[in-house]
């Protein structure tokens, strides 16, 4: 037995602001559900953990993307607040913290 995809599923009354808070990361939006996605291949995960790292809360996501700046520059445009880094961590990633529309932690990473 192989598992082939593993998705997270997020409970949110509001798709519209989802989708905007998730512009310009990865976005498909049906009406009644925004799916954000990548074509490219990734590996099923599931992780879990005691703390997020370095002292941090445990995020309720993981997005891994390919320009960090990028996309934290985005969230500081959007008005998103920042709750931890930018940061370079001891294991090789670079990463920050924002919530979601709907409450959720996010930490934002790229590998170095």
């Amino acid at each position: 037995m192989t598992v082939k995809r593993i998705v997270a599923n997020i409970e949110g009354s509001k798709p519209k602001e989802a989708n905007a808070f998730y512009a310009g990361i990865l976005g498909m939006d049906h009406g009644w559900i925004v799916t954000f996605a990548s074509d490219a291949m990734a590996m099923a995960q599931v992780s879990i953990a005691t703390e997020g790292g370095s002292g941090t809360p445990v995020p309720d996501l993981s997005i891994e993307v390919d320009n960090l700046d990028e996309v934290h520059s985005r969230m500081r445009e959007a008005g998103i607040a920042t709750e931890y880094g930018p940061v370079s961590e001891p294991w090789g990633v670079r990463r920050f913290y924002v919530r979601d529309p709907f409450g959720r932690l996010l930490n934002i990473l790229a590998h170095d």
